[in-house]
Order: C-alpha cells, then structure tokens, then sequence
C-alpha cells in the first residue's frame, strides 16, 4: 500500500504541475502580447521549468539526506534562515514589491526565505518534542521551544507577510496535536501570539485594507478590491464547461498579476466548474496519499514530519482556493506547485521529496 500511495502521489503533483504550466504560459503570454513586452512568451515558463528542476534536485537532495538528519541539522538550517529573514528587511539588501520586504535577488532571480521556514520551523518542532517522546515535557522547556520559533515568526510579520506566519502557527498546532503536546502547554502561548499578532496586524494597514475590501470589494474597485472582484467575475463566467484553454477575457489587464496568488481564478474561466472540481479532487488525493504514507511507517519522527508536510501543502491550497473564491480575505499566499513562484516550487517540491523518502518505509540514515 506504500508504493501505491507514493505512486499516487507522484501522478497527483505531476499533474498538478503540469496544468499550473499550462495555466501559467497561458497567463504570462497574454500579459506579454497585451502590454506588447520586451521578452518572450515563454519567458515565465521557462523560468518556472528552471525552478522545477532546482526543486527536484533538492528533493533528491533531501532523499539523499535522509528526514532524520533533516530533522537533527533543523536548528542550524533554521539558525541560518533567520539571519536570511534579516536580510530582507535591510534597505539595499532585500527587494522590496508591493510594500513588503521578503525576497532577496541573487544572480538575478528572487529568493523568499520565508517559504522554506514554513517547512523549517515544524522540522525544528518535532526535532525538540521527539526528544521527550519516553519522558515528562517539562513545561519551561517546551516555552523555550516557542520562544525561538517565535523569532522567524515575528521576522516574517516585521516583512510584513501574515499568511505565511498564520501557516506557520497552524502547522506547529497539528505538530502538537499529532505529538500529544498538553493542550494547556500550547494552547495559552497559541492564543498569546493570536491575541499579539492580531493587535500587531489591526496596526497594519495592509492588512485593514484586505479586510475591508474581503468585506465591500465594492468600495474600491480601482484599488485593493480590483483583484478579488476580478476574480469572482472570471470563476463566474467559466460557468460549466469553461471558455476553452486560452479564451479567458480576466487575463488581458483585468485581472492583474494573475498567474501568482489569483491564478486559479483563470483557471476556473478556461476549464469551469469542471476543471476546478478537478483541481480540488487532486489536491484532496495527495492530502490522503500523504497522511496515509505518514499513517503507515513505523518510525515516529516520520509520521509526524510527514503529516505536517502534508498538512502544510493542503492548508495553502484550501486558503488560496478560498480567497479567489471570495470565501476568505487575501492571504498573500500562491497555489502549491500550481502558481507560478519559484522559490515556492522549490519549497513544496523539497515536501514532497520529503513524503516520497518517508515512503520508502524505512529510517533514514
């Protein structure tokens, strides 16, 4: 049943690929043609092939490593990408788009540290708690635990970039869950930082004009509401069956930047109802590959690192299928292995490289 379910598995993230190439040439091209652009039509999808490979040879890197070194290296890892999380508040040293600083450009492509915290923190987790798994947790050192996940967290609000901190913060929730974390051990510190970072972000007014506009789109339309309103107008118009691929009228400057966090939206437009049924029956089967691989190994740290490696994929799906639904206020967060980014491709597919060693059904070295 393990090898059926990586099998599954793998079909599941290629074809999810797959149709996110399709969408994202489809978007990237139109946007080339209509502003008649100095590059290519197939500049972004290339771009996103080379950060496919990227990801897939650190996927293989990742299986080479073994998860149980992954997990024993994670505070070093994480120790480096906290000072990574620095950098990119520094003026002249991190990039900033849109008014918030997360990427850093190296040889001319964008680098998001954040992305691979949401994979290093959990790690760092279960490294801590697996050390107490025959023993008491003793409740200062479980504190000291959330003490340091908190520095990458609050870097990543700092950018500011609230959507990745709520994944975290649900993430490391499911770690104690599945570890049998006393519930008045995290529970207090889980509604401290709640409490804190919703007062930090009522702050922010990034983050009141997304609620205002989650509320009344309406009221600014040629602003923060232009992009989710867009979207309910191109999902809309797919009505069934969709307009074809590469019909959709959203892309052409009415829907802007929509192969990144919106892309499903056109998606919807060309492939309908149909196609998105289609996309959520993908996403729920490599949700239950993934929980069924962790379910079945024999080994602790690969259940728990492999259910929230899943978990964290699926929770980002859910999220950015509910905002370009209009369910859900905008999160700042793309469509796993589906939307174009690179070094989130790059992210997901080092988890699925993940799922894929703890498939194998044996400890890692």
């Amino acid at each position: 049943m393990m090898t059926l379910h990586r099998i599954l598995l793998l079909i599941c993230v290629s074809l999810i690929f797959a149709i996110g190439l399709v969408m994202i040439f489809s978007t990237t091209s139109a946007e080339v043609l209509d502003h008649d652009l100095d590059r290519s039509t197939h500049h972004a999808l290339m771009r996103q092939l080379y950060y496919a490979v990227a990801g897939f040879a650190l996927a293989l890197g990742v299986g080479k490593m073994g998860y149980r070194n992954l997990l024993a290296y994670s505070p070093v890892i994480l120790a480096i990408f906290a000072v990574l999380l620095v950098l990119t508040l520094i003026p002249g040293v991190g990039r900033e788009v849109n008014g918030s600083r997360r990427w850093l450009g190296i040889a001319g492509f964008s680098f998001q540290p954040s992305e691979f915290v949401k994979y290093l923190v959990p790690a760092y987790f279960i490294h801590r708690l697996l050390e107490y798994r025959n023993k008491p947790l003793p409740l200062r050192d479980f504190l000291k635990m959330v003490g340091i996940v908190i520095v990458p967290l609050l870097l990543i609000m700092v950018e500011p970039n609230n959507g990745t901190a709520a994944v975290i913060g649900m993430t490391l929730t499911v770690v104690c869950l599945l570890m049998h974390v006393p519930v008045k051990y995290w529970a207090v510190p889980l509604c401290v930082f709640g409490l804190v970072g919703g007062v930090f972000a009522s702050q922010l007014p990034y983050v009141t004009a997304r609620l205002r506009v989650y509320m009344h789109p309406e009221l600014d339309l040629k602003g923060k509401g232009h992009q989710p309103y867009q979207a309910k107008i191109a999902a809309g118009s797919g009505q069934l069956f969709g307009k074809g691929p590469g019909n959709s009228w959203q892309k052409l400057s009415y829907l802007p930047e929509a192969q990144n966090d919106y892309i499903a939206a056109i998606y919807a437009e060309e492939f309908g109802f149909i196609g998105i049924l289609t996309l959520i029956a993908l996403y729920m089967m490599l949700g239950y590959c993934g929980f069924a691989i962790a379910s079945q190994t024999t080994d602790p740290a690969a259940l728990y690192l492999g259910g929230a490696v899943t978990f964290l994929i699926c929770f980002q799906a859910f999220l950015n299928l509910g905002v370009v639904s209009g369910l859900l206020p905008s999160t700042g967060l793309n469509l796993p292995l589906f939307s174009q980014g690179g070094t989130s491709l790059i992210a997901n597919m080092m988890g699925i490289g993940i799922l894929h060693e703890v498939a194998k059904g044996t400890p890692s070295p």
